[in-house]
């Protein structure tokens, strides 16, 4: 199958409501293969494509890593030099599937969990980019639901992100410290209980309309209490 076939068929499966069926589907197609198509929908204009796009590549590269396992760092070090300046790019999705990948894998959640994380530490390598930064939260956030005694470095530099104007900023911040919680960190995330700024936020593979503050309470009410482990 030639690239641009495969990349309508993918489109079609990506687009499906059965997005458990659509990655039955796109686990048939040789990982190697299916990752250069997964990329280009990254850039969709369609909210539910470019999510799904996501959670499509963190099972490809997961499964990569089962036979190739250099082959899947390969795409790793693809979606971090997507997020370097030099790269002359944007990155979109890139940390989002980072943190689905290290979600989904964990040798590559010991290898790569730290870099991820370094996209939101002010002395590492922090994404300046408002939208990055909210790809770079969801990541996060992804793996500290997954992995949470791994994503425990990221504590730190979760608080900057409770202030922030962008109420995306906030509630991903917040989601991302659920797991992670010490008292500390509650005390801050118990600021924003009465936090109304709306988001639009994908978890468990749907795109949900929350607001900040029923974020802290569900942060605050405990790991997997209101919300059970993401796939």
């Amino acid at each position: 199958m030639g690239y641009r076939e495969l990349k309508i068929r993918m489109g079609h499966l990506l687009a499906r409501d059965d997005l458990e069926g659509a990655l039955e589907a796109i686990r048939r197609i040789p990982g190697r293969q299916a990752v250069n198509p997964l990329f280009s929908f990254f850039y969709s204009t369609e909210e539910r494509i470019r999510w799904h796009a996501v959670t499509a590549m963190g099972v490809v590269v997961a499964g990569l890593a089962e036979t190739a396992m250099e082959s899947a760092r390969v795409v790793m070090r693809r979606l971090m030099w997507n997020l370097n300046d030099e790269s002359g790019g944007i990155g979109w999705g890139s940390p989002e599937a980072m943190g689905e990948i290290t979600a989904g894998h964990p040798r590559l959640a010991d290898e790569f969990a730290c870099i991820l994380m370094s996209y939101i530490n002010p002395a590492g390598n922090f994404l300046e980019h408002e939208i990055l930064q909210r790809g770079s939260l969801w990541g996060v956030g992804r793996l500290a639901h997954a992995r949470p005694a791994l994503a425990q470095p990221a504590a730190p530099f979760l608080p900057a992100f409770f202030d922030a104007p962008d109420p995306y900023l906030r509630g991903t911040a917040i989601w991302a410290a659920g797991p992670i919680l010490d008292d500390a960190l509650g005390r801050l995330v118990a600021t924003r209980l009465s936090d109304t700024g709306p988001l639009r936020l994908y978890r468990q593979m749907r795109i949900t309309d929350v607001t900040v503050g029923e974020l802290a309470g569900e942060a605050l009410a405990g790991p997997g209490r209101q919300h059970s482990p993401e796939p």
